[in-house]
């Protein structure tokens, strides 16, 4: 059920403009675990179960400001080795230039897309900031999608700031994918559409949850 506390998720032309990013796309390029060149499906299989793994992302940059939401999907279903195209994605999520208005008009794709009914399932972080309990939450969600083949999709909204120090800032909301964890789900990589030098990069879980904060994801 659609809900005020996860709407409004246009990645907006200002937002752009303050993040510097620079949406000429789509821009197409494949990165994977930066540990490993094996093939994505070893990978999965080699290090499950050691506190961290990694999927293969065929990654693509969003070709407009409004279309966070079909991108982010996108990059998500690359793990599995789908290759949809966003504009089909944005006329199923009913995308406009007002963005794609909710978590749970994605999740119904994610599991279209994966041929599976169940796949995919929203949850909501209704609160202004995450509280440990939805923290440990997300924690264990990311880890259990990413061990089972699959990206999270996360509808984001404000200012936050990777491991290398470098700040991300959607303050009219965005759309991500969660493709990763390291050290047991404590940190997250996060394949980001807004901008192809930017494509990658890894973020605490502490402040994806805060990130996700009166929004929601999809997840196994």
């Amino acid at each position: 059920m659609r809900t005020d506390l996860i709407r409004k998720t246009a990645l907006t032309a200002a937002g752009l403009a303050f993040t510097g990013g620079a949406i000429a796309g789509p821009v197409t390029t494949a990165f994977a675990a930066p540990s490993t060149a094996k093939a994505t499906t070893q990978t999965q299989t080699d290090r499950k179960g050691h506190g961290e793994r990694e999927l293969g992302v065929r990654y693509e940059a969003q070709p407009n400001f409004y279309y966070c939401g079909p991108a982010a999907t996108r990059n998500a279903l690359s793990v599995q080795g789908k290759n949809i195209n966003v504009d089909d994605m944005a006329k199923e999520m009913g995308t406009t230039e007002a963005g794609t208005n909710s978590i749970n008009d994605i999740t119904p794709v994610l599991n279209k897309e994966t041929g599976k009914t169940n796949a995919y399932r929203s949850v909501e972080i209704s609160t202004p900031d995450a509280d440990a309990k939805q923290t440990d939450t997300l924690r264990a969600d990311v880890v259990k999608t990413v061990d089972n083949g699959r990206a999270v999709v996360a509808n984001i909204a404000g200012t936050s700031t990777d491991t290398d120090g470098t700040t991300h800032s959607y303050e009219g909301g965005h759309y991500i994918s969660v493709v990763g964890y390291r050290d047991n789900g404590n940190t997250v990589t996060i394949a980001d559409s807004a901008d192809p030098n930017q494509a990658a990069y890894q973020i605490s879980v502490e402040h994806l949850a805060d990130w996700i904060a009166t929004r929601g994801y999809a997840t196994s």
